[in-house]
């Protein structure tokens, strides 16, 4: 965070040429921000904001939150999410506080891909920034979100799901009209039978439960 407090400047030339002090936060006034999709999280202990000659007010807080995020799971595992991060302050109107960005889209991308493990589940594909204005109480409010765009890697699924039904299903139409006897034929029905349930439990394990649209290969 960044502000501007024009009653906390001095002229360097008169204090030893010292242009930045670090003070805790509640000895001056901070904008109270609230992440409105979080359902839990814990911040660090970091209670310190640094204070510049010229009044500017920079103050770095880590977080780390859990958010709440409408999943379309129909095209699981090739699936993409949009999740929205929103950063506002219901405490002061925009009559007396405005929230802004200080990063343009592209340099939050950068920022946040130099952060981020690149070898997780979910790849970062895309990061916009809305900023609006939002109406409550007949009050006006600033409002900044974060949209972030996540794209799953389907390896895991691939190998593990998509190519063992696939091999089932062609095992058994190989049996099925193969030149076997009627009781080898059995036998492997039943082996496939076993297969598939394996495949199954893992299957119900694996995809997600709670989505208006069950995802594809969970129907088949």
């Amino acid at each position: 965070q960044e502000w501007k407090n024009t009653f906390a400047t001095w002229d360097p030339k008169d204090f030893c040429n010292i242009t930045k002090v670090v003070l805790p936060t509640e000895v001056y006034w901070s904008p109270p921000i609230f992440i409105l999709e979080k359902v839990n999280g814990q911040s660090s202990n970091l209670e310190y904001v640094d204070v510049m000659h010229n009044g500017i007010f920079n103050y770095t807080q880590a977080f780390q939150v859990t958010l709440t995020c409408s999943l379309m799971i129909f095209k699981f595992p090739f699936d993409t999410q949009t999740c929205n991060l929103s950063i506002a302050s219901f405490l002061y109107p925009v009559t007396d506080l405005i929230v802004k960005t200080r990063l343009t889209p592209a340099e939050m991308m950068q920022n946040s891909r130099s952060i981020l493990l690149h070898d997780g589940e979910w790849k970062f594909t895309n990061l916009s920034i809305i900023e609006y204005v939002e109406g409550l109480n007949d009050e006006k409010f600033g409002v900044v979100t974060y949209v972030i765009s996540m794209e799953r890697r389907p390896t895991l699924y691939v190998l593990n799901l998509i190519l063992p039904t696939c091999a089932l299903y062609l095992l058994d139409m190989a049996v099925l009209f193969g030149p076997s006897s009627l009781e080898e034929k059995i036998s492997f029905q039943i082996a496939i039978i076993l297969g598939s349930s394996m495949l199954a439990v893992i299957l119900n394990d694996i995809l997600p439960t709670s989505s208006n649209r069950p995802p594809v290969i969970g129907n088949h």
